[in-house]
């Protein structure tokens, strides 16, 4: 596929008030909450990649979600979703992506992958930009290829 588009959505690009329903009643929908929510309406898949701290979901992140699910609950609004969990240590985050595939459900569809990938700083070329575990590059082209397949439905 030589016409892909990939556009990535940064977390700092979105900054918002903490979600609190009294917040929600003062300032109404904040555009930066709407802008990201549409974002996700126009893409194709998502590839949602989670970071952990002290066990759970980013304070931004969780933030953000909290905000967007006030304009629809299906924030992830049915696309299909690669979920990746990341961290420096041996465990990959899979605490918080065990808690966004089983939460997802209620969000969208449940996704069509969920990778873990451990000891991040030796998987990763930064320079290269590239996987560099063949086991985990073949999971995530075998992501890939099934959430272009749920796309074409």
């Amino acid at each position: 596929m030589t016409d892909a588009t990939v556009k990535l959505l940064d977390l700092n690009d979105y900054e918002l008030p903490l979600f609190s329903e009294n917040r929600e009643n003062e300032i109404g929908r904040p555009p930066n909450a709407q802008a990201f929510f549409n974002n996700i309406g126009n893409s194709d898949i998502l590839v949602i990649c989670l970071t952990k701290y002290n066990g759970s979901y980013t304070a931004a992140y969780k933030n953000l979600f909290d905000w967007c699910s006030r304009i629809n609950q299906k924030v992830f609004q049915n696309k299909p979703i690669i979920l990746l969990a990341t961290s420096p240590g041996a465990g990959g985050a899979k605490s918080v992506l065990s808690a966004a595939n089983s939460s997802a459900s209620y969000f969208s569809e449940h996704p069509v992958a969920a990778i873990s990938v451990p000891l991040f700083y030796e998987q990763f070329d930064s320079m290269a930009g590239v996987v560099i575990d063949g086991n985990l590059a073949i999971a995530l082209t075998d992501a890939t290829m099934l959430a272009l397949q749920a796309a074409a439905k």
